[in-house]
């Protein structure tokens, strides 16, 4: 049973399947779908939700490599990273 309301496939970008992600959520809240497209809609938001992770995995590995294995803290305000 198609649903065309729900596209299928990985998205195109990690800000794509966040922002088909938000859609699906807001609908979902707003109580907009039936008992059926909300069931599919909870199995595609899953979906996203791995893709966005295995994005930021990936990307944090880059990070990583490009740090040299060593994350640095992330400074803000100061040398010491002490709030102002």
């Amino acid at each position: 049973m198609p649903n065309k309301s729900l596209p299928a496939g990985q998205p195109a970008s990690f800000e794509e399947a966040m922002a088909e992600l938000e859609q699906l959520v807001s609908r979902m809240e707003a109580g907009e779908l039936p008992l059926e497209a909300s069931v599919a809609a909870y199995q595609r938001g899953s979906e996203l939700v791995k893709y966005c992770a295995a994005q930021l995995d990936k990307v944090d590995s880059q990070v990583k490599v490009l740090e040299g294995e060593m994350l640095k803290p992330f400074a803000v305000g100061g040398a010491d990273g002490a709030d102002e």
